[in-house]
């Protein structure tokens, strides 16, 4: 086994990333990239995204959301607000974003602070859910340990029969979250692993770029 992970490597040859070419507004770049990732058939859910957190003990962890809008003040995601990450974002109001997208030879690295967004945005967003993924938000007691699932479906057909004929409004303790970058890096993959990477870091001046060796 040891010995195939060793051996496993692709080569990159895909493209090019120049600081010369770029924009000069890191949120430019990022659309430009999301939107070839979201154009292109091979890439499975683009907007899918490793979040890295803190806790309070100083322990980091990581799992997969999705992106789910941004603009020029940061990056939106949604969650329930009593899971782990949650309780880590309030604890250490920070965090680490990473895009992948394989068949581009792209990664895209975001850093930056960890604010709530308005109820106001997280309703609206609340509203475009299907049906069935608001009821799961009000039966999961997301990151709390349960013995076996059938609590969790049980949970599900008694929300479902509260809910029955009525619109399903927006638990209090789920929400979004607005990542404010102070960094963003641009990796694209080349040929003899020697990758292009601009990096973006935001001064008192606005944004500078530094091409960052491989």
């Amino acid at each position: 086994m040891n010995e195939k992970l060793e051996g496993a490597r692709i080569e990159y040859a895909h493209g090019t990333l120049d600081e010369a070419n770029v924009s000069a507004d890191p949120y430019a770049q990022f659309g430009l990239w999301l939107g070839e990732a979201l154009a292109s058939e091979s890439t499975v859910e683009p907007n899918a995204m490793t979040l890295a957190t803190v806790g309070a003990n100083g322990r980091p962890s990581a799992r997969i959301v999705l992106l789910r809008g941004y603009d020029e003040r940061g990056l939106r995601f949604f969650t329930n607000y009593r899971s782990r990450k949650g309780r880590e974002l309030e604890a250490s109001p920070r965090a680490a974003l990473v895009f992948y997208w394989g068949p581009l030879q792209r990664q895209i690295r975001v850093e930056g602070d960890v604010a709530r967004v308005t109820p106001a945005e997280s309703d609206a967003y609340f509203a475009t859910r299907p049906r069935g993924h608001r009821l799961g938000a009000w039966a999961s007691p997301q990151s709390e340990a349960v013995v076996t699932r059938a609590p969790l479906e049980e949970a599900m057909r008694r929300c479902e029969e509260r809910f029955e004929g009525i619109d399903v409004d927006r638990p209090e303790y789920w929400g979004g979250y607005r990542v404010v970058p102070i960094r963003f890096e641009f990796w694209q993959g080349r040929t003899n692993r020697i990758h292009d990477r601009i990096a973006y870091e935001r001064d008192a001046k606005g944004w500078r770029i530094l091409r960052l060796a491989p």
